[in-house]
């Protein structure tokens, strides 16, 4: 008997719709979901009758929530590392396949997005969120780094933003996004079906102008967080992640600020590797430019060696499984992570 499908794809006039449809989980991608869209894509391809694609999700609740990071432990645990990053480079492909497609996609970020849905959404030429999106990439409290092109995004980020999202996973709601690249358009989400049938009506190349049409303008960007805590993380980017990371513990414990103090829970939950890992990966993307998919080829070195460390497993078992969030790292301590495997994990 054949699988469920993943997703409802259809043609409704000019358009291709793709409408991701696992809402009992949260639509996480896997090999299956993404094997199907790059079908559908290359279906519609070379159609003349489909100038755009529109990639929603069934569930107000969720975009994408990311990959099915449970189904990947337990390949490891069955079949080992190497066959679980294959299964992760398959909605890699689908990424990509998104981010380079000739026709105009877009991609309504509304509800949760994080991690691969980030990968999935966030790469179209098009990227719409609402008042219910909630963006992030939380890699580093599951023994991961942000990866999908996630680090592309955001070493694209208002400094230090960027870096201070990365090492944290802090969730940013739709008009953040907007402001922090990882979106072109906010509206309510009461107007997305109203904006899918203007899509499905407006001529060749004229979908852009469409979407700005009907966006909602946002306020000017503002700094939310306290300046001394921002001026924590410039101060210590420069720095190789060792002394960076010592920099900013020390930084951050001697500020008597509430947003210092939350920082430096979460940095000391996070996982130590992969707080080194992600620290240098911002660092090589931010000191020349890379493209996408130069980015996604660093990260997908990355995760190969990060997936077959006991970190990952372990993560997703004080995260997702057990949910007592203590995990027990290997090392445990920022000052242990040996910097001769942090470069090897990199190349």
């Amino acid at each position: 008997m054949n699988a469920p499908s993943s997703i409802r794809s259809e043609r409704y006039r000019s358009l291709g719709r793709i409408t991701l449809d696992r809402p009992n989980a949260l639509n996480a991608i896997n090999p299956d979901m993404a094997h199907e869209i790059m079908n559908t894509l290359n279906d519609w391809r070379d159609d003349p009758g489909v100038l755009r694609v529109v990639i929603a999700s069934s569930s107000p609740r969720a975009f994408c929530a990311g990959g099915d990071i449970k189904a990947l432990r337990h390949i490891i645990a069955t079949q080992g590392p190497d066959v679980a990053h294959a299964a992760m480079c398959v909605p890699y492909d689908a990424m990509l396949a998104i981010a380079h497609y000739p026709k105009p996609i877009i991609t309504l970020l509304d509800g949760i997005t994080m991690g691969g849905g980030v990968g999935l959404g966030a790469h179209a030429r098009h990227r719409v969120v609402t008042e219910r999106a909630v963006l992030a990439m939380p890699e580093t409290a599951i023994g991961l780094t942000p990866d999908a092109g996630g680090s592309w995004l955001l070493v694209r980020s208002p400094a230090p933003y960027g870096l201070r999202n990365a090492l944290l996973g802090c969730r940013m709601h739709g008009s953040q996004a907007v402001h922090m690249g990882f979106a072109d358009h906010f509206m309510s989400s009461a107007r997305l079906a109203s904006l899918v049938e203007h899509l499905a009506e407006c001529p060749q190349s004229t979908e852009g102008k469409q979407l700005s049409a009907m966006s909602e303008s946002l306020p000017p960007f503002k700094d939310e967080d306290s300046p001394a805590v921002l001026s924590a993380f410039t101060a210590s980017a420069p720095l190789s992640p060792h002394t960076g990371l010592n920099e900013l513990f020390h930084r951050l414990s001697h500020l008597e600020d509430e947003t210092a103090d939350r920082d430096l829970a979460q940095l000391r939950n996070a996982c130590p590797f992969s707080l080194h890992v992600t620290w240098r990966i911002q660092q090589i993307l931010k000191a020349s430019p890379h493209t996408l998919d130069e980015a996604f080829a660093l990260e997908t070195r990355a995760v190969r060696h990060l997936i077959a460390r006991a970190d990952f497993s372990e993560g997703v078992r004080a995260r997702m499984v057990d949910k007592d969030n203590a995990p027990r790292w290997q090392p445990q301590t920022i000052e242990d992570v040996s910097s001769e495997e942090i470069e090897a994990c990199l190349t």
